[in-house]
């Protein structure tokens, strides 16, 4: 394995899916809030562009034998620069072999940070970051080296917790190479398989480890899958939990409460139709019946990075979109987004889950969350559940965070795991 190493570091119908709402997204924006103008969107170019636009750095380069490699196997790896998110770590990326939704062998890519304390086969987290983008420059490698201040990992300051207290970090780029933003299931096996990748690379120091998940909002939802398809997808995995926060568990639900009205945060909803027509290409058409509004939208933000999509759609709406005024009927898409709710799938995760959110929070169906953690409990799942006290979506990501991270070190420890079933 260590001939892999090598120093360098380049530098609907539009369909239901339209209905998404931003709670696929850890935004922060509340539905009360007043809509901002915006100047009209500018002429898109006269060629549509194909999205998302390729990374121009060759590692990302799919190898034309991925079929023969099994999941989780090591494409491609090479030792990265220091961050200084991460001060005195070791970090390293992978290309691994994983699967698509569906069932297709695709390659993609972790970043893995060593802390100067770890011991061999010390604890390891895989932590799902909130993405939220379409563009193949907000993969988080990307931002851990940029200095834009709209770039920015703001989940560093938790992180730099894990690490003090020797753990290794895998940080994956869990909407994978199409930058398939809304597709969670795809999330959940990504993750997984990258977990699988740095333990098959002996100088990782990780091969024996225990490891536990964690993420919030859109990286909850990774997360959250990841913990549920583990015992089907990786039963080999020696996990010991999932911390996991303001997970939106049904996208059915999301895109009815949306329908066709203006939204603050309706940019996250577009991305997430666009981001699931490239997952699903032969189920879901959006591209196709956009009209000439829409497919502006598609150009301002077909490779952007949540900021920008937030700024683009903001009060914009799905019926503006689109000319077709049945863009709700559609059965196909409908079934892609069940096929993407937690609360819809059967599986049962086997570890225990630590989950956090605000009781009332407006951007995610709270309702989900506790229908999915009742069947969890009711199969022997030990679940705790901490409602944070404050009355939105994203101010509960940082107070449930260092109370995740003290349950995780327990189940490191091997100490029984607490339930408020």
């Amino acid at each position: 394995m260590g001939s892999l190493f090598r120093r360098s570091f380049g530098t609907a119908v539009v369909d239901p899916v339209l209905a998404l709402t931003a709670a696929l997204v850890g935004a922060g924006i509340s539905a009360a809030q007043p809509l901002v103008p915006l100047p009209p969107l500018p002429t898109p170019p006269a060629a549509d562009v194909i999205f998302p636009v390729a990374d121009p750095d060759p590692f990302y380069i799919q190898p034309t034998d991925i079929a023969d490699h099994a999941p989780g196997d090591v494409l491609k790896i090479r030792q990265l620069p220091p961050s200084y998110y991460f001060p005195g770590s070791a970090m390293w990326e992978l290309l691994f072999r994983t699967t698509d939704s569906e069932g297709r062998p695709i390659a993609a890519n972790t970043t893995y940070v060593l802390p100067p304390n770890h011991v061999p086969d010390g604890p390891l987290v895989s932590y799902q970051h909130i993405i939220n983008s379409l563009g193949n420059k907000c993969k988080i490698v990307t931002e851990l080296y940029t200095t834009d201040p709209l770039h920015q990992i703001r989940e560093a300051a938790g992180l730099n917790i894990a690490l003090a207290r020797g753990w290794a970090v895998a940080l994956p780029d869990h909407l994978g190479p199409r930058m398939a933003y809304g597709a969670a299931k795809l999330g959940g096996q990504i993750t997984l398989d990258g977990i699988r990748a740095v333990q098959r690379v002996p100088e990782l120091q990780v091969q024996n480890s225990k490891v536990g998940l964690g993420g919030y909002s859109g990286g909850g939802m990774a997360t959250a899958w990841a913990a549920a398809l583990a015992p089907s997808y990786a039963p080999e995995l020696n996990l010991v939990g999932a911390a996991e926060g303001g997970t939106p568990m049904n996208l059915v639900k999301m895109a009815e409460a949306l329908g066709t009205n203006p939204h603050p945060a309706f940019g996250l909803a577009m991305a997430a139709a666009l981001g699931l027509e490239r997952e699903y290409p032969d189920r879901v058409d959006v591209s196709g019946q956009l009209n000439d509004e829409g497919r502006r939208m598609k150009q301002m933000i077909g490779n952007g990075c949540t900021n920008e999509i937030m700024l683009f759609g903001i009060g914009h709406s799905a019926s503006e979109m689109t000319d077709n005024q049945n863009f709700m009927d559609d059965p196909e898409a409908w079934k892609v987004m069940e096929e993407n709710s937690l609360e819809l799938y059967p599986g049962v995760p086997t570890v225990p889950i630590f989950e956090w959110h605000s009781p009332t929070d407006a951007l995610i169906p709270v309702d989900s969350i506790d229908t999915t953690l009742r069947r969890y409990c009711d199969a022997g799942t030990p679940v705790q559940t901490l409602l944070t006290p404050t009355p939105d979506h994203l101010s509960a990501a940082a107070l449930g965070l260092p109370q995740g991270l003290d349950w995780m070190d327990a189940r490191f420890r091997g100490d029984p795991a607490p339930s408020t079933c």
